[in-house]
């Protein structure tokens, strides 16, 4: 069955937030024929130029019928800007499924499409769509959420973790795996990761606490209380505590479950140790704990990830 995708874009989209959901499905395709025929969209149509100053061809608003429509994201004001047209046409089309990538949330708020639901947005606009749709459930520190048939994805490449997930709602993991090993994507994020794990990578925005991060890493099994970190980064646990999530975004606590969870993952999907081995060496202590912590985060208890993966 062909499923007819829109990739809606408007004057100072970001080309990633269209380009990155474009190429998984073009990659699923060829896996797997007669799966998609993608389609770029925008109010009016014509040529429509990006953030970055390349352009792409779209047709207008309302040609064709759907399954899936992803809307891209933008600077705000560009989104904004853009809103009317975009959510009129959302708000008269059937389609199966919505998606918004990055401030592309901001399209399906505004249309009525996640009154009552959970979504996600980059982080940087997270408090700005907070207060303008207060109906929303936000939970901003997911790479994507799925609620019903609307997904929403944080920034950027966030929207590539959507898209393949939407692949393999559609055609099952083997071709989404198969379409991110051919892209490059060295492992598929799940939608439960952290969106703040690219600052943790860097040790915040200034890379104050690259050091401190790169000495949890080695010690995920040992205790990571607030007091502990603190005395680490030679600086009070009130002071490091405010410190740390002016530069992450999130606290320390969030940030020592986001590592063990990733640790946790890579060697539950790339491994045969044993369950129990894992959730010790990792920091959760025991399995039941780290089995919890994955249906949190994941969606799914750690057996179902090691048969996903090796599926």
């Amino acid at each position: 069955m062909r499923r007819e995708i829109a990739i809606v874009v408007f004057p100072g989209f970001q080309l990633l937030d269209a380009a990155g959901p474009v190429a998984v499905f073009e990659m699923a395709e060829r896996f797997r024929p007669d799966s998609y025929s993608i389609s770029v969209l925008a109010p009016g149509g014509g040529i429509v130029r990006s953030s970055s100053g390349v352009h792409l061809a779209a047709v207008p608003l309302g040609q064709g019928r759907f399954d899936t429509v992803i809307v891209s994201g933008g600077t705000l004001a560009q989104v904004e800007e853009s809103q009317r047209d975009v959510v009129a046409w959302l708000g008269d089309e059937a389609w199966r499924r919505a998606a918004g990538v990055c401030s592309g949330a901001f399209f399906l708020a505004e249309a009525g499409l996640l009154d009552g639901r959970r979504a996600t947005t980059h982080w940087d606009a997270a408090e700005r769509f907070r207060l303008r749709y207060p109906q929303v459930r936000l939970d901003a520190d997911r790479m994507f959420v799925r609620d019903g048939n609307v997904w929403t994805s944080a920034g950027i490449s966030a929207g590539i973790d959507l898209a393949l997930a939407l692949v393999e709602d559609d055609l099952g993991p083997g071709i989404a795996r198969r379409t991110a090993q051919q892209l490059v994507v060295h492992q598929r994020r799940h939608g439960g990761q952290s969106q703040y794990s690219a600052l943790v990578e860097q040790g915040g925005r200034t890379g104050r606490f690259g050091e401190l991060i790169g000495w949890m890493r080695v010690r995920l099994a040992e205790p990571m209380t607030v007091e502990r970190l603190a005395e680490r980064a030679a600086m009070s646990p009130r002071n490091f505590a405010r410190a740390f999530v002016a530069e992450i975004g999130a606290t320390p606590a969030k940030v020592v479950e986001g590592l063990r969870l990733e640790a946790a993952r890579v060697a539950v999907e790339t491994s045969h140790l044993s369950l129990d081995h894992i959730a010790a060496s990792t920091g959760f202590g025991d399995a039941t704990r780290m089995r919890r912590a994955f249906v949190r985060a994941f969606g799914m208890p750690p057996q179902s990830l090691r048969r996903s993966a090796s599926a």
